[in-house]
């Protein structure tokens, strides 16, 4: 697989592809807060980052999948959610905001790419991402590359539980014992 990396600046030139790939990956949810219109506000918000990252992997010139993220501010951490213990203003923190694959490369190893390519150079001592609570393969897959479930957080009225979880690059942390 071939990954492209791209940055803010690239933002507006991937943005529909971005958009096409999250209408494959959601094709038939008739939830409204997987719809376009919304994940579109979200790519908007997170592409507006300076820090925002994204990576998108190609087979034969056709999209795969993608990872994208920001760095939060020092000290930063989600909204809503309450800072771990570990977290200090000299922690930087990458948040992973999707990770996402068209169904047709789904379990071929593809997301593992992904998800590699985007953390390998990162200047970050630990990423952070959301993963839908009702998904718990998912969440599993997570656990098996190294990240922890620290809480559960519902970020918006209309999103779905998500389990709060993290992974320690250069930095020891723990996740709250549940």
């Amino acid at each position: 697989m071939d990954v492209k990396h791209y940055g803010h600046q690239d933002a507006s030139d991937i943005r529909a592809l971005l958009l096409d790939i999250h209408d494959d990956a959601y094709a038939g949810d008739p939830d409204g807060f997987h719809s376009r219109e919304r994940f579109a506000e979200f790519v908007d918000a997170w592409s507006g980052k300076e820090t925002w990252e994204c990576v998108i992997g190609f087979e034969d010139g056709e999209p795969v999948g993608y990872a994208y993220g920001a760095s939060f501010g020092p000290g930063g951490w989600w909204r809503g959610v309450d800072d771990p213990e570990w977290l200090t203003r000299k922690t930087r923190v990458f948040a992973l905001s999707e990770l996402m694959v068209v169904p047709h490369w789904r379990k071929t190893g593809s997301a593992a790419k992904i998800h590699d390519a985007i953390l390998n150079g990162l200047e970050a001592d630990a990423i952070t991402l959301f993963v839908d609570s009702a998904h718990p393969k998912v969440q599993a897959l997570y656990e098996s590359w190294g990240y922890d479930k620290l809480c559960e957080s519902k970020p918006f009225d209309d999103s779905p539980l998500y389990a709060v979880m993290v992974k320690a690059l250069h930095l020891h942390v723990e996740a709250e014992q549940h």
